[in-house]
């Protein structure tokens, strides 16, 4: 691919407001999609925001009215803010574009980030985003003093983790010793050049997760370098770091239209 441009937009008390951000993407995307610019990766902070993709359902939203940005990327609602580094790759990619693809070479250099910080980070079948893994299910402990076979966000419907108090908190699933989100991925194609991309959760206030259902996941939570690390770490440790590997896998990857299967007659 050709070379890759970073574009730091503004961090701490220059923080980027979403919607300046989202018309600067619109900006760029439709100049990369005129060979305008080359491809580029936008990296800021934003003040706190919810914002929702298209597959978010109302029950996931805040309970307490806070207003929610409905963007045009995929996935489901999540939050941006103070201590979490955003980054909005913008990559004419060959059409049709694998979209899974771009999504696991993103995933693929945060992975890399968290190593070289001394966390283990990975997958998970199903999930989007880059995630620790907690303990297996039978050596974690019960929720509110439940047996884990009665665990009431698995078999009840109606259960909402948002009206349960902390045992229950998303920011919390570390002491639960849960699977938790360390970065989320959501993106859009349009025209073959992508938009969007991923949150990378440095050092934020996870509560802000505690009043929605991030990404729609209801039986895990979310952490941060900061909490698996047990201390302090800043966006400028980890900014360079994460370009380095995005620069590494970007450049060097070798995209291929999505393959498309086409019925028998």
């Amino acid at each position: 691919m050709s070379e890759l441009r970073f574009v730091r937009m503004g961090f701490g008390t220059e923080a980027v407001d979403y919607r300046v951000a989202w018309d600067e993407q619109r900006r760029v995307h439709a100049a990369r999609f005129a060979d305008e610019v080359p491809d580029t990766v936008i990296l800021l902070e934003h003040p706190p925001v919810y914002t929702a993709g298209r597959r978010t359902q109302d029950s996931e939203r805040p309970l307490d009215g806070t207003p929610v940005i409905d963007v045009d990327r995929g996935g489901k609602i999540t939050w941006h803010g103070p201590g979490q580094l955003v980054g909005y790759p913008i990559q004419k990619l060959p059409r049709p574009v694998d979209v899974v693809a771009h999504v696991r070479r993103l995933e693929e250099a945060l992975i890399r980030t968290s190593a070289e910080f001394g966390v283990t980070a990975t997958r998970i079948e199903g999930r989007s985003g880059v995630w620790v893994l907690g303990d297996p299910v039978e050596q974690r402990p019960a929720l509110g003093g439940l047996s884990l076979d009665f665990d009431p966000r698995l078999t009840d419907e109606e259960f909402d983790p948002r009206l349960n108090g902390p045992e229950y908190a998303p920011s919390n699933a570390g002491q639960r010793r849960e699977d938790r989100k360390l970065a989320a991925i959501g993106i859009r194609v349009a025209k073959g050049v992508t938009m969007h991309g991923f949150s990378y959760n440095v050092q934020p206030d996870n509560k802000w997760f505690d009043r929605i259902i991030p990404c729609g996941i209801r039986d895990a939570g979310v952490t941060s370098l900061a909490a698996e690390l047990g201390r302090d770490i800043t966006i400028d440790e980890v900014l360079p770091v994460v370009e380095r590997h995005l620069r590494d896998i970007l450049e060097h990857a070798d995209p291929k239209p999505r393959e498309i299967v086409r019925a028998s007659a």
